[in-house]
């Protein structure tokens, strides 16, 4: 039920998020809720290729270059492999849903906490909208395990 929730919360902001949901890829309201629906991108080929390689100059993770994965269990598992400075793992929690991503997805932000390492804090940005998709690099200032 929570998963549910949790897309219908992505779902919902980004129907109303208005002419800034529509200007993406030339993709109708109906098209753009389906590609939401199924997990998948609003843009996709070539597109999200360039995306890709034009988000690659802001950090990972960084509102121009959110973390992509598959759904909210894709959000879940790579936070489970991040490691803070002290080979611990962060605490995490999700603070909501926020914009577009440079991939024309709503996005998810959430606030990461290293209680005796570092970084104390970080928001991290995060893409759900990539099906079968997991990113194996971290954040800056954390290492991932395998």
């Amino acid at each position: 039920m929570k998963h549910a929730a949790v897309l219908f919360s992505g779902l919902l902001s980004l129907l109303c998020l208005g002419p800034e949901a529509t200007a993406r890829p030339h993709l109708t309201d109906d098209e753009a809720l389906e590609r939401a629906l199924a997990g998948e991108s609003a843009l996709q080929g070539k597109a999200l290729k360039q995306a890709i390689s034009e988000a690659e100059a802001f950090p990972l993770g960084h509102a121009k270059n959110p973390v992509r994965v598959s759904q909210p269990t894709g959000e879940r598992s790579y936070l489970a492999q991040l490691r803070c400075s002290d080979g611990e793992a962060p605490a995490y929690e999700r603070r909501g849903s926020t914009g577009l991503s440079p991939f024309g997805n709503v996005m998810d932000i959430y606030l990461i906490r290293c209680p005796t390492g570092t970084p104390q804090s970080s928001d991290v940005y995060m893409d759900m909208y990539h099906k079968g998709f997991a990113e194996t690099r971290p954040v800056p200032g954390f290492t991932i395990t395998p």
